[in-house]
């Protein structure tokens, strides 16, 4: 069975720093009219680090949207043009914790919320860690967390932490046995 939508007609309403929205006019897999609204997304990459001691370096911020402070991996847009995403990975480490890894491990590629979004969102596990300054961007206030990752591991399953890169993360550690 085709579960194919297609795309016949494209309006862009918004263009913004960090997003596009569009609204589409579609086909039905059965050839009904539907419309969709799609949100652009240049894409991001999240990052799990982790040290020898298996303490992990988080960030603690306020999230504009649901009015809360959050905790979550080091974290941002790749917004450097066409970007590779372990280099996006280690600028938004770099930038966020003052952190830099000897080795970046691929935890693979999420999509965040793929029913009205085209974000590809980038997972990584970040070892060998060495502690540099921190430069976040003018309009980032983080403060850095560190705790061990089975605290976050019980935190998460808690339901504490609601930042889906964050438990896409820990989940993708645990699997992959990192």
């Amino acid at each position: 069975m085709d579960l194919t939508e297609k795309r016949v007609n494209s309006n862009y309403i918004f263009h913004g720093k960090i997003m596009t929205v569009r609204v589409d006019d579609a086909l039905l897999p059965n050839g009904e009219p539907c419309i969709r609204e799609v949100c652009e997304h240049p894409g991001g990459v999240g990052v799990l680090p982790i040290d020898e001691n298996r303490m992990v370096t988080l960030v603690r911020q306020y999230r504009y949207p649901y009015a809360e402070t959050t905790l979550e991996i080091p974290a941002g847009k790749m917004d450097r043009g066409p970007e590779n995403a372990e280099e996006a990975g280690r600028r938004e480490l770099s930038e966020e914790t003052g952190l830099t890894a000897g080795q970046m491990i691929s935890m693979g590629e999420i999509w965040p919320s793929p029913g009205f979004m085209d974000e590809r969102l980038y997972l990584y596990c970040a070892k060998e860690l060495a502690q540099g300054a921190c430069h976040p961007d003018a309009d980032e206030f983080v403060e850095i967390v560190r705790m061990p990752f089975e605290e976050l591991c019980q935190r998460v399953a808690s339901g504490e932490i609601h930042d889906a890169k964050t438990v896409a993360a820990v989940g993708k550690m645990l699997i992959m046995g990192l």
